[in-house]
């Protein structure tokens, strides 16, 4: 034996079987608690459909509008809502433990640029050859870079070492 199909979505006119409803109407105003046969009578007289808009309440919210705008109207709200999303990016930014001051600030504003936009920046801070013996100056540079972007971001993913680098990861604030 098959169940009905539950129907996704609001409930129109004959589809709203409880005995009484809050009635709202087309021009926004309350008109209060009454059958749900008036109710439907009064959407038909407007020309209109009978839409329960907050089913939980008690006794459940009806409004008298026409069904095929409202729902043109909400379609158009999801898709302007999804138009502005901002999918979060990890943007990279690669230091070396002797950086120069110019060069670093470059890197800087790069970074405040990433911010800016809502990206999230990995920094990547790489050893060659003799620099991996003294891991403590690539500590140091990346404390500073923490430092420097405090205000602006805050620290994901703390500085260590992985292999022959040191990451990590900054979000905006």
């Amino acid at each position: 034996m098959n169940a009905p199909p539950v129907k996704d979505g609001l409930r129109i006119n004959d589809e709203i079987r409880v005995p009484k409803v809050l009635l709202i109407d087309q021009a926004g105003e309350k008109q209060g608690v009454m059958p749900t046969s008036s109710a439907l009578e009064a959407a038909e007289e407007a020309g209109l459909d009978l839409v329960e808009i907050v089913p939980n309440a008690d006794p459940p919210v009806c409004k008298i509008l026409d069904y095929g705008k409202f729902k043109f109207q909400e379609q158009k709200k999801k898709n302007e809502a999804r138009k502005r999303q901002k999918v979060q990016e990890i943007k990279e930014i690669k230091l070396r433990p002797n950086i120069d001051t110019h060069d670093y600030e470059v890197k800087q504003r790069s970074m405040v640029r990433f911010f800016e936009e809502g990206d999230k920046v990995k920094v990547t801070l790489r050893f060659r050859g003799r620099e991996l013996a003294h891991p403590e100056l690539g500590m140091k540079l990346l404390q500073k870079v923490r430092v420097d972007f405090e205000t602006i971001a805050k620290c994901e993913y703390e500085p260590r070492m992985e292999g022959r680098q040191m990451i990590m990861i900054l979000a905006p604030r």
